[in-house]
């Protein structure tokens, strides 16, 4: 059986008494969107924030690519290919867009932020960062500072960001939060357009965006995993629905 890119076993996190992922085992496949939801307090934040390297887990294992990563930091795990987006605004406001995905390619290359004036006249930093903004449809957007562009397009330019450093997984924090119907469509337009280049774990609260989206569906529900599988499984799930959805049985 081909192992998964990315593979938890028995991931726990306390804080104090709280257990806030209890014994965690997710697989998520090359190219896939993973939606992982549930409720406030359910632990998905915290379970992005372990799979990222930002927390220690107190117990289990996290394998990437074959490759056992639980005590590797944000950094290494960077390097191997794996990204995290959207849990905070990122971007340099007073720079261009295209200056802000330069600065993503250069801190990626491992170089310090100091070296940025000669920079930004590297050809070898432009072209990639000019190609990320054409993917995501901020080609016009380029020489525009950041400061003025809208919600929308500020996330769709740290979505560009991102997918210049040419991850193998994506980890997304709330995409869409506090977006318009418009700018939340378009999120998802561009998301969609990703599927199967990369895999990508989605935590969402915007249940049209997951459906829309995901491949595969993961519930939690007080840190633990309650159901996993196709998105037309887990809406008829009866005990998803009871538990997330706050239906009653018919």
């Amino acid at each position: 059986m081909v192992e998964p890119l990315l593979a938890t076993s028995g991931l726990t996190k306390r804080f104090g008494g709280l257990v806030a992922a209890n014994d965690v085992a997710l697989g998520v496949e090359p190219g896939e969107i993973h939606a992982v939801i549930g409720p406030n307090g359910a632990g998905k934040t915290t379970l992005i924030a372990a799979l990222a390297g930002e927390l220690r887990p107190d117990a289990g294992t996290i394998r990437f690519a074959g490759t056992d990563i639980s005590r590797l930091g944000p950094a290494r795990r960077a390097a191997l290919g794996i990204a995290r987006s959207f849990q905070i605004t990122s971007i340099f406001r007073e720079f261009t867009a295209l200056d802000n995905v330069a600065l993503a390619v250069q801190a990626h290359a491992g170089h310090s932020f100091r070296f940025w004036r000669p920079a930004q006249g590297d050809a070898r930093l432009r072209e990639p960062a000019r190609a990320a903004l054409a993917e995501i449809g901020l080609a016009d957007r380029a020489d525009m500072p950041a400061a003025a562009l809208s919600h929308g397009e500020k996330r769709a330019l740290e979505l560009a960001m991102v997918l210049a450093t040419r991850p193998r997984l994506l980890l997304l924090d709330e995409p869409t939060a506090g977006m318009g119907p418009a700018d939340s469509a378009d999120i998802v337009r561009l998301l969609a357009g990703l599927k199967g280049r990369l895999a990508i774990v989605l935590v969402e609260h915007d249940m049209d965006a997951v459906f829309a989206l995901a491949d595969r569906v993961t519930v939690m529900v007080y840190g633990r995993i309650i159901a996993t599988g196709l998105p037309e499984a887990i809406r008829a799930d009866a005990q998803v629905r009871r538990a997330y959805l706050g239906e009653e049985d018919s």
